[in-house]
């Protein structure tokens, strides 16, 4: 799609204005570290958990707190955008976002780590939206194809050069230096918006923020995942520890869906979206799409670390293969899926992850590296092919005051569906090493093999809702603004 009306603009002769390229170039530099970070912390995690002497069932709370802060923020965004203005708000998630990592820096134990962590990923779930929120308000929705080729650039590259950063850092410095690194950037980043970005103002017609949406959503998936966490060191699911927090989490949500369908202010999440069965298909799997990427993301710098005796610069090396997978592939998406539509890709994608992904579920310390960095290829391909489709697709139908509800909602349910992925996984591991009373590396492999089986099964078990996606007609695009105000 982007490539669409990327052409439409050449075939205009329109250029972008200096202006704009000037303000892209600034809004990407500040995205930066928000993206690089979450990658390069995923391959530190085996020293940090050494350090602190942390389990995977603990330590996983380092990325699932800071992505469920990121679901948290997003919503409140376009509350503050129109109460504040985008370029305030931008300065002030890079600073939300600085504040966070100068105090993750100094972390005294893996319980102020993962607070700290929480701060970043306030800062970040803020600074996404608003950055493509602000780009699509200063173009006046003009040339949006070229700007988006610039904004997705990091986006793209953040899964390739990610984990190969944050290895060279960690082998060579030390964890620490993966939060060290973001303040220059975040201090650079803040002054580059003070000089070149324009002012903006708030609107003078304030909207409401649901703040007890947030305040009922929030600890409700806060919850469910703890309680899925503990099982790992209480035995299962009959233990007090697991069904009081899963429970209290149930009882929450139930709580938010009576509080959403009645109240008279827009809800943080707008449930009415569910009743179209597409829209709850595409929501379904931009869900399982999150487990599926982050839970991959903590297991394979792992796998590589404990199961193969690797360090952690080499970890973050064996995992160009799945970045440069989705790289290839992600970048042909828009132009294929205003084709055939989002149904037969997603299908063929979810189905090429799961081939990528079937290796590791019997892969060991003796298995060639080649074979597993090509299935890394594989994997990343299937990646790449399902999350733009999806975005598509989740707007089809709706109507046009929907689309700005949907775009939350889509944002919020893949974030949501992440910190899900890597808390499930992480609980495996865990679970499956507590399971068996012998210590050892074979116990170790069998741990992560059965993990990415869970995973291979999450991708197959996708398939079934891309059944009820609807068919995509070509009369009927969605339009890529919608998209980009998705900041996707």
């Amino acid at each position: 799609m982007a490539e669409n009306i990327a052409n439409g603009s050449r075939h205009q002769k329109e250029t972008l204005d200096p202006r704009l390229l000037k303000v892209s170039i600034i809004l990407v530099f500040g995205s930066l570290a928000p993206l690089l970070d979450s990658t390069m912390v995923n391959v530190a995690i085996k020293t940090i958990a050494g350090e602190f002497k942390s389990t995977v069932s603990v330590i996983q709370w380092v990325i699932t707190g800071y992505v469920l802060a990121m679901a948290i923020a997003v919503p409140v965004s376009g509350w503050a955008i129109n109460r504040f203005g985008g370029k305030r708000l931008y300065q002030f998630s890079l600073i939300l976002f600085f504040v966070g990592s100068v105090l993750s820096s100094l972390s005294w134990n893996i319980g102020t780590l993962i607070v700290f962590r929480l701060l970043q990923g306030i800062g970040a779930g803020l600074l996404m939206p608003t950055m493509t929120n602000m780009l699509v308000q200063i173009s006046g929705g003009k040339n949006i194809g070229h700007m988006a080729s610039i904004v997705s650039l990091p986006m793209l590259l953040a899964p390739i050069l990610g984990p190969v950063l944050g290895g060279i850092i960690v082998n060579s410095l030390g964890w620490r230096w993966i939060f060290y690194v973001n303040i220059p950037v975040t201090i650079i980043a803040v002054l580059l918006a003070f000089w070149g970005i324009p002012e903006d103002s708030p609107t003078e017609e304030k909207q409401p923020l649901d703040i007890i949406g947030i305040l009922l959503l929030s600890p409700a998936f806060a919850l469910l995942i703890y309680g899925i966490a503990q099982t790992a060191s209480h035995g299962g699911l009959i233990s007090s520890a697991v069904y009081v927090p899963a429970v209290t989490g149930l009882l929450i949500m139930a709580a938010f869906i009576f509080y959403a369908l009645n109240t008279r202010i827009s809800p943080v999440l707008d449930l009415h979206l569910f009743q179209s069965r597409n829209f709850s298909a595409t929501s379904v799997l931009l869900f399982m799409s999150g487990i599926i990427t982050n839970g991959g993301m903590l297991l394979l710098p792992l796998f590589y670390q404990q199961v193969r005796g690797e360090s952690v610069l080499y970890a973050g090396l064996m995992l160009i293969p799945q970045g440069l997978g989705m790289l290839l592939t992600r970048t042909q998406m828009g132009k294929l899926t205003d084709r055939i539509g989002a149904r037969p890709i997603v299908m063929v994608s979810l189905i090429i992850t799961a081939v990528g992904t079937l290796p590791f579920a019997f892969a060991d310390s003796g298995t060639n590296a080649i074979l597993l960095g090509a299935a890394l290829l594989i994997r990343g391909a299937g990646l790449g092919g399902v999350f733009i489709p999806l975005m598509v697709s989740a707007y089809v139908g709706l109507s046009g005051e929907q689309i700005p509800h949907a775009s939350i909602a889509t944002r919020i349910l893949q974030t949501i569906g992440g910190a899900f992925g890597s808390a499930v996984l992480a609980t495996i591991v865990e679970h499956q090493l507590a399971s068996h009373s012998a210590s050892g590396i074979q116990n170790v492999v069998s741990a992560y093999n059965v993990a990415f089986l869970w995973s291979v099964g999450f991708t197959a078990v996708s398939v079934i809702p891309t059944l009820f996606l609807t068919v995509y007609k070509k009369s009927e695009p969605a339009s890529l603004a919608n998209l980009q105000a998705d900041g996707k």
